[in-house]
Formats: C-alpha cells, structure tokens, sequence
C-alpha cells in the first residue's frame, strides 16, 4: 500500500476484491483519502467495468443513518483461458475472474509432440471453448499454462524439464499467444506459465486453505513434483527450481536410471512412470502415471502394493520436506493420491519426522482433482491482471 492519502485506483480495487474494505466509507478510512479522492479513483473503475455496486451493507457513521452501497469486483466483464499439460493429455477451461469454469476440454495432447504442435493445438482448444461458452475472443484478458517441469517465471520458459524434451528454453508465451490469435483472430493477451504442482498448490490453497501460511502439495503422476505456497504466494526459488523433490537421491534407486539422465532419483523409483514399469514387467498394460490410476481404480492387488511402497519412498523424501518447511498441510496430488499411496506415506512420514514437527499437520488428499491446476492457473492470471501495479497501466490503455 502507498503512504497513508497517496493510494492509487489499483490499491482501492484490491482492497475491495480482497474484502478488507468494500464501501466508500471504508475506503476513506483505510487510505486516509478525501471523499472526493476515492470518489475520482471509483470512478474510474467503474467506468473500466471492474467494480459494481452491491447491496447495502454496513453504516458507515457512527451516527447511525442508511447502510452504505457496498463495492464489488465485477467478474463479468471479462474471462481467462487456462490448460494444464500432462505427458499424454491435456485439460482446457475458460475460467470467469472469480474460478468459476465456464466451459471445459479434456484430450490426448502428447507433450513429447513438442511445443509447437501442443500449443497450435491448444490455440483450437480455446477457441471452440470460447464458441461453446458465447463470449468473444476479445473478452480474454489472459491465458495460464500449467507445465510439468521447472519454470523460470521471469521469462516463462521451462527450464531442463526431464519429460518435455524438446521444450527446454522454448518461448512458450510467445508462441501460444500467437496460437490464440491465429485461431480466434483477436489480439495478443498476456499469457502466464508455471509449474503445474506450484497452480496445483496455488489453487488448493486459495481455495480450500486461505488461512494457512505454508502448504505443501506433492503431485505423483507420471513424475513427481511439489508446490510450496507461503504467506499466499508460491515460492519458487530464485530460478523457478523450488518443489523438484523428485530428483532427490534415494538408496533404493540407486541403480535406476531416472528420465532426467541420473541415477538414484526419487522419481525413477516412486512416481507413477516407475510403477507403471513395474506393472508392464509383471504383464499388466501400464504406461503412465494414469494408467497406474486406472489399474489401481480396477482393485488390482499387486498395483495396491506397488503404490504403498511408492509412498512410503516419497513419505521418507517427505519427513525431511517437513522439518525444513514446517507446513500446516501437507496435500497429496495426482495419479497416485489414493488410500494405498496415502498409506505408505503416512508410514514413513510420521515415523522419521520430529513429532515437533508434525504436530500441527494435516496430511490430506486434493480437494479440486484433476482441475487444481486449472484453478491456480486462473488466479495466477487474474492476479496478474490486477494487480496495483498493473492497474494503472491498464486504465490508461482503456482510456479511463
């Protein structure tokens, strides 16, 4: 927030989307602004089409007197596309400003196809997402992408992703903000990306845990990686390197060749790719973490057991995550997040970390599914857009 009396158009909004302040009068007291001042500043808000007003709330005097309008973000005036990229299939979604999913797409997108083909096919995607929820492609105020692997999120490229060969330094945005525009002739949007266990993670705990200041998520798909979200903002380290747990070392993998060209990886030995190797040796047809998922959903007993000692490698990785971190929850994700994984993690987790350490802890399973990171890859973007410091750009080019 600016000094006390100096805040702009952009610090009135989020202290409106936020609920920390949703009337005038509320406004003036939270900013030391003038009456008129906050008045110009609404003004302009609302002529942009971001803010409306509600329903009386609260009265502002201390007199008494009539309930005040109060203020509210206007989610209508524009929507957000997000994807979230897995090794053989895709999700898409238009997402209104709030998370609502508008419309949604799921298919077979092979990310070993390489970025141009995934994200010209991605651009089609989106199109026929916004035909089927009737808005227009000029409504779009910015696309997420969600990734497997490691991203440097000043430059939104990914960062030697061990299963998106082909990907490594590719310009993502650019060239999936061209797709969006070849397919739907509209102008160029701003376009985010991230790791998909950091959106997973983004999105669980916007909206299942807003009150925790540090949240794990672990996702055990075809790979394994973390998303860490602290004081409600994701922690990516300095280059995007944050949450990769699944090239720890282990001991039991220390003859497995892991896909990033190691050996001894967590994930060459505990991610849904290593189980489902396992599987495809004892007969069973596996080739991915989802294919685990849907041998598992079969009652299949050997799976059962494989996926208990996948976890109970990753619960050991975890006891150390844990103590270092010290998260109020802890949220098992992906393919493999059912009760026979759970289990084997919580075997090792509570048994090899400081009970200090788990004491206040709640080891849960995902909440959103398999559109977590859809949801996160919305309020990246929606953050983005409205941001304080964007805000007044953002009014200029509109005019207002």
């Amino acid at each position: 927030m600016s000094a006390r009396g100096q805040a702009s158009a952009g610090e009135l909004l989020e202290l409106v989307r936020s609920g920390r302040a949703v009337t005038r009068g509320a406004l003036q007291q939270a900013t030391g602004l003038s009456r008129a001042t906050v008045g110009q500043r609404l003004d302009r808000l609302f002529r942009a089409g971001w803010l409306r007003e509600g329903a009386g709330g609260p009265v502002d005097s201390p007199l008494g007197g009539r309930p005040s309008i109060t203020l509210e973000f206007d989610d209508a005036h524009a929507v957000v596309l997000v994807a979230d990229l897995e090794t053989r299939h895709a999700r898409a979604a238009v997402l209104s400003l709030t998370g609502e999913i508008l419309a949604e797409h799921t298919g077979t997108l092979v990310i070993e196809d390489g970025p141009d083909v995934v994200l010209g096919e991605l651009g089609h995607w989106f199109a026929e997402l916004l035909e089927k929820t009737g808005r227009r492609a000029d409504e779009v105020g910015g696309i997420g992408l969600a990734v497997p692997g490691p991203v440097d999120s000043g430059t939104g490229r990914v960062v030697q992703p061990p299963i998106m060969p082909g990907w490594d330094g590719y310009d993502i945005t650019g060239r999936l903000a061209r797709a969006f525009t070849e397919a739907t002739g509209a102008a160029p949007v701003p376009v985010l990306v991230d790791n998909d266990a950091n959106l997973m993670a983004y999105g669980e705990q916007r909206t299942g845990f807003p009150d925790c200041s540090a949240f794990v998520l672990v996702k055990v798909s075809t790979g394994i990686g973390a998303g860490v979200v602290v004081d409600g903002a994701i922690y990516r380290g300095i280059d995007g390197g944050a949450g990769d747990i699944g090239h720890i070392r282990v001991p039991a993998g220390a003859d497995a060749l892991c896909r990033c060209g190691s050996y001894g990886c967590l994930a060459a030995v505990a991610s849904g790719g290593a189980v489902a190797r396992r599987l495809a040796g004892t007969g069973v047809p596996a080739a991915s973490g989802s294919d685990v998922r849907d041998v598992l959903a079969s009652g299949h007993p050997g799976a059962a057991a494989l996926a208990r000692d996948a976890g109970r490698q990753v619960g050991d990785v975890l006891a150390t995550v844990v103590t270092l971190l010290n998260p109020g929850v802890l949220m098992i994700a992906g393919d493999l997040a059912g009760t026979p994984f759970l289990t084997g993690v919580r075997e090792l987790l509570y048994q090899r970390a400081l009970p200090r350490s788990t004491a206040h802890l709640n080891v849960v399973t995902s909440r959103l599914g398999e559109r977590a990171g859809l949801v996160g890859a919305g309020a990246l973007v929606v953050e983005h857009l409205y941001a304080p410091s964007r805000v007044e750009e953002r009014l200029l080019a509109l005019g207002v």
